[in-house]
């Protein structure tokens, strides 16, 4: 029998530096902070939680989470993706820290698709695939170092060479929740301030949290 084991990888790196330096994932939106949002739509859905991070302030204000730096000396979310798949056991979902809306229920569909394909499963959004929102086979690592040897830290890039991948359909996504609301992060102050206005007006009613859907 194929084992089935899924981690959530959580990727809290980046500089922050269009957010002032301060971490991104511990702004507090509506009482909570953003990455225990997404640890708690991971938790529902996957195997076992742990956090990348080379940052020991970030360990210490998520103590009780399993946490990982990185194997590598670059620096960007493909190193990030690559650590994430060093430490899973055969899958991950893998989200950024940043996202105030993302969904258990998607998280579970695209778990279920990359277990029925044996292949990474990645969505849609208004900008194209987003791949920090998405599930991906241990046995993504080899492309990952791959590129990275080759000194090419883009992330689109590899979603073009992954020739197997699911790409999810838009259309399909936005069963769960607009997804301009999904896959929003919150790179600038302003995307955290309208962040907490949408969840203000009831933004949280219009998404689907749980996962019904898988």
């Amino acid at each position: 029998m194929v084992e089935r084991h899924c981690s959530g990888a959580v990727l809290a790196g980046g500089a922050n530096a269009r957010f002032g330096g301060a971490p991104k994932g511990l702004s507090v939106i509506d009482g909570r902070r953003v990455v225990d949002g997404v640890l708690e739509a991971l938790t529902g859905v996957s195997d076992e939680c742990f956090i990348i991070t080379n940052d020991a302030a970030i360990r210490r204000a998520l103590g009780n989470v399993a946490a990982h730096g990185d194997d590598r000396p670059e620096r960007g979310s493909l190193v990030g993706l690559h650590s994430a798949l060093t430490h899973c056991r055969t899958a991950a979902l893998v989200v950024a820290w940043d996202m105030p809306f993302v969904s258990a229920a998607l998280l579970a569909e695209l778990r279920a698709l990359g277990e029925r394909a044996g292949a990474a499963a990645i969505p849609v959004g208004p900008s194209g695939p987003e791949p920090l929102c998405a599930y991906y086979p241990r046995a993504t690592l080899g492309a990952v170092e791959r590129q990275l040897e080759r000194g090419d830290l883009r992330l689109s890039h590899l979603v073009s060479t992954l020739t197997s991948a699911v790409l999810v359909p838009y259309e399909d996504v936005a069963r769960f929740g607009p997804p301009e609301l999904l896959f929003m992060n919150l790179n600038t102050p302003a995307d955290l301030a309208a962040a907490r206005a949408r969840v203000g007006a009831g933004t949280q009613r219009t998404l689907v949290f749980s996962a019904e859907h898988r």
